[in-house]
């Protein structure tokens, strides 16, 4: 197998695989036997595409394969499976017939509210992203092993509940959309910061949010919900570019090259938001929106209007109370009005139990001590961060870090 034959593979999976797998799910009201299915299509690719060439559709090719698959098991084990519960509602509306509506489909069935928040996250990260169950089990810091086995209680309550395969009749779209953007937003700050492994980043998460976004915007073209959600993806993204330098390391917000941020992202997500809250009171998602343009409207990082961020960690604090939030606002705070500011509005949160183990109060709460001249806190604060950071290159960042206070000290 050569390496654009492996290539076009990878790509295939990371653009194609909920669309490939949703169509199949149609032909097989099954969940299990169209992951299983629309895997051996894959594996078929990385076997035909070397001496047939890549076909100029993939993901036709794919779904194609991955349908006919599905029937010829269907046929082989018709007797068995009819004792079996199947999938309800896979053909309600086959009628409309696009593969794009097939992902809507997905999504609506992982993000039922009848599964709980941990259940809908994960579905939709192994369903729709086509992560593995290892690559899941990772963001959640859990065991593989209980990964799949809470996977597997998720499909059979899908079963067991009758939940539909379908797109929610318009009256009903509003009291589903917001357990869809939560697991859409989640999927996004997965991919933007991962919380396990070597890379900082990962763009295929991020495009896949994005790409979910844009659909239920078709879907929803006057939520201001939606747009606004779509607004704070893609003014996040505009930055993705200059998070990594080329050695792979995490550049921090103060020192990215803002001459690279991406314009058209920015100037699309302002105009999505500016629509949103023409159209309606601000949302938590308008809000945070609206915490990302003004980062990105400062000229460099000593411009930032920190003013503004604080008073809009205020709004969202009344619209979505958090620890996070505070901790976000209390690191505004502290580049508004001086480290000790800063420090002070840390020290209200710090029992917190949601942030106990968040490395990123301890974090901020080094740097603040950092700027402070307080070389003993500061670098106990570094390294309870380090001891609670997942990633790899977040811990290349706090190590630096230490290393840069034992050179002050010094």
């Amino acid at each position: 197998m050569n390496d654009v034959v492996a290539s076009a593979v990878a790509e295939a999976h990371r653009r194609d695989w909920a669309r490939v797998l949703a169509a199949t799910v149609r032909v097989t009201h099954d969940l299990d036997l169209a992951e299983e299915c629309t895997q051996d299509a894959y594996a078929q690719a990385l076997q035909t595409w070397p001496t047939a060439g890549v076909p100029e559709r993939p993901a036709a090719w794919l779904t194609r394969v991955a349908g006919n698959r599905a029937l010829d098991v269907l046929r082989r084990e018709s007797v068995h499976r009819r004792t079996l519960p199947m999938l309800a509602g896979a053909q309600d509306d086959a009628a409309e017939g696009s593969i794009d509506d097939d992902r809507l489909r997905l999504v609506f069935t992982c993000c039922h509210p009848a599964l709980s928040h941990d259940a809908r996250v994960a579905l939709t990260l192994r369903l729709v992203c086509g992560l593995s169950t290892a690559e899941v089990a990772r963001a959640f810091l859990v065991q593989e092993s209980t990964m799949a086995a809470r996977l597997t209680r998720a499909k059979k309550k899908i079963l067991a509940a009758r939940i539909p395969y379908r797109v929610p009749p318009p009256e009903d779209l509003d009291d589903r959309i917001d357990a869809v953007l939560t697991v859409v937003h989640l999927i996004f700050t997965t991919g933007h910061t991962a919380p396990a492994g070597r890379d900082p980043v990962r763009p295929d998460l991020i495009g896949q949010a994005i790409a979910l976004c844009r659909l239920l915007r078709l879907l929803m073209p006057s939520s201001p919900q939606v747009s606004a959600l779509l607004a704070l993806l893609l003014l996040n993204d505009a930055r993705t570019g200059t998070r990594v330098d080329d050695a792979g390391h995490l550049v921090l917000l103060p020192d990215q090259d803002r001459t690279r941020w991406d314009r058209d992202k920015i100037t699309e997500g302002t105009a999505l938001l500016n629509g949103a809250l023409a159209r309606a009171a601000p949302t938590r998602y308008a809000v945070e929106a609206a915490i990302a343009a003004a980062h990105a409207e400062a000229p460099s990082w000593q411009q930032t209007d920190w003013t503004e961020i604080v008073a809009l960690y205020d709004v969202l604090g009344t619209l979505w109370p958090s620890p996070v939030v505070q901790l976000n606002r209390a690191i505004a705070l502290g580049h508004r009005d001086g480290p000790a500011a800063g420090l002070a509005a840390l020290d209200v949160i710090t029992d917190e139990p949601a942030l106990a183990a968040y490395g990123y109060l301890s974090a901020a709460r080094a740097d603040f001590l950092h700027r402070l001249g307080r070389r003993a806190a500061a670098e106990a604060a570094y390294r309870e961060a380090l001891m609670l950071a997942g990633n790899q290159a977040e811990r290349d960042v706090l190590q630096a870090k230490l290393t840069e206070l034992g050179r002050d000290c010094g």
